[in-house]
């Protein structure tokens, strides 16, 4: 083999080696571990909102924070990584927003109910 042949064969080889999809795959299962691992932390917020929301203090305040609207907010956020790690369909979803607001005020009776 003289040495032009060579030189276009290690050359059509290396163009070959940076297109393959090698680099993007690995990409993808570092992002795919990183969300997996995303998943398992809102798991464990999860949990130490549940704690919270057990021993917190029973006593009437006009404000205290709401448990139940944050952990309906992870189990939502939790599904649609498990939606994105495990697919179901192909057919895109359209996504339920978040509420955000975890602040709670006790009313009296007379006062409209917060969104």
């Amino acid at each position: 083999m003289n040495t032009l042949t060579f030189r276009r064969l290690m050359g059509l080889l290396s163009v070959l080696l940076m297109a393959s999809p090698a680099p993007v795959l690995a990409s993808e299962v570092i992002e795919r571990e990183q969300l997996a691992a995303l998943a398992r932390q809102l798991d464990l917020i999860d949990r130490l909102a549940e704690h919270a929301a057990n021993t917190a203090p029973q006593e009437r305040a006009r404000y205290h924070f709401d448990y139940a609207r944050l952990r309906a907010d992870l189990k939502r956020v939790r599904a649609g990584l498990q939606d994105y790690l495990v697919p179901q369909r192909a057919q895109p979803r359209d996504p339920v927003p978040l509420a955000g607001d975890y602040v709670r005020r006790d009313r009296t009776d007379d006062e409209e109910p917060s969104p």
